[in-house]
């Protein structure tokens, strides 16, 4: 009984190869049509890929964007430091470049102050608020030769004079300030050179006052303002501004010019500082020394 069982297995068993081999052979053939078995077999196969696949695809898209986000946050956070950068390099540039100019003005202003030698120094601070136009602080004080009463200008024009010294620092009394000590003996250019005080600063039109003009003096808009070295401690010629207009004196014995500074007041950051190269005349307590 056992053999007829193992020869009915081994039957079994090799009726199946051939049952399978058929198959192969059959599936292999090209055909227009596919069994039913077969369509069923491989519409059910697509259904599961299908089932399976969409979700698969969903989760790798979400987790490759998640990486394209980063990618992109990434790129964003460099280019801002980038433009951060070149922001902070532009802003130096043009830093760089106007110091370079004003210094390179300066240095060409030296070689036309004759007897006086102009010493090149730097602000340091300012007057705050509401008293920004009154007063300067440089880096050059008493160790330097700095004295009391010595012009000091800009590439432009005159600005002001010292007030006061210590042995590193000076304070430099800008014309534009409200001190009635601040005056400065002038000339206005023309046919006929004109002299009077630049006294005094009209806060609301930002023009200084060129008092004791005579009365009858035929003066134009334009006409230059320049300092006119009768005291000995300014040299002469230095730009002050030019006339805007003229007005009568206080008691109308004299006329006021209103002039408009040639230096800029309200941006300074390199000046000079006029020392003379003789020494000062007796004269010199006379004019702008006194004034």
């Amino acid at each position: 009984m056992p053999q007829f069982f193992l020869n009915k297995r081994l039957i079994m068993l090799l009726v199946s190869i051939i049952l399978l081999v058929a198959l192969i052979g059959f599936s292999l053939r090209d055909r227009e049509e596919l069994t039913w078995p077969e369509q069923f077999v491989k519409d059910t196969t697509g259904w599961v890929q299908s089932l399976v696949s969409r979700p698969a695809h969903y989760i790798a898209g979400f987790f490759e964007n998640l990486v394209d986000l980063q990618n992109t946050y990434d790129e964003n956070k460099k280019l801002k430091k980038h433009l951060d950068d070149m922001a902070r390099l532009e802003a130096k540039v043009y830093s760089l470049e106007k110091e370079n100019k004003e210094l390179k003005d300066v240095l060409d202003k030296k070689s036309s102050l004759e007897d006086y030698k102009p010493m090149q120094a730097r602000v340091i601070a300012r007057s705050p608020d509401r008293l920004w136009h009154e007063k300067i602080i440089i880096n050059k004080g008493k160790s330097d030769g700095v004295k009391k009463n010595m012009a000091v200008m800009t590439s432009r024009g005159l600005i002001g004079k010292i007030k006061s010294t210590t042995p590193f620092t000076a304070t430099v009394q800008l014309m534009s300030g409200t001190d009635t000590a601040n005056r400065i003996s002038a000339a206005l250019q023309g046919e006929k050179q004109l002299y009077g005080t630049i006294d005094g600063f009209e806060e609301e039109s930002k023009l200084l006052k060129l008092k004791g003009l005579p009365f009858d003096a035929k003066i134009k808009k334009g006409q230059n303002v320049v300092t006119s070295g009768l005291g000995g401690v300014f040299p002469p010629n230095v730009p002050i501004g030019k006339v805007i207009k003229v007005k009568p004196g206080e008691l109308g014995l004299n006329q006021t010019a209103l002039v408009k500074p040639d230096a800029d007041f309200y941006d300074i950051h390199h000046v000079m500082v006029l020392t003379r190269l003789m020494p000062t005349p007796p004269s010199a307590s006379i004019g702008e020394g006194g004034l």
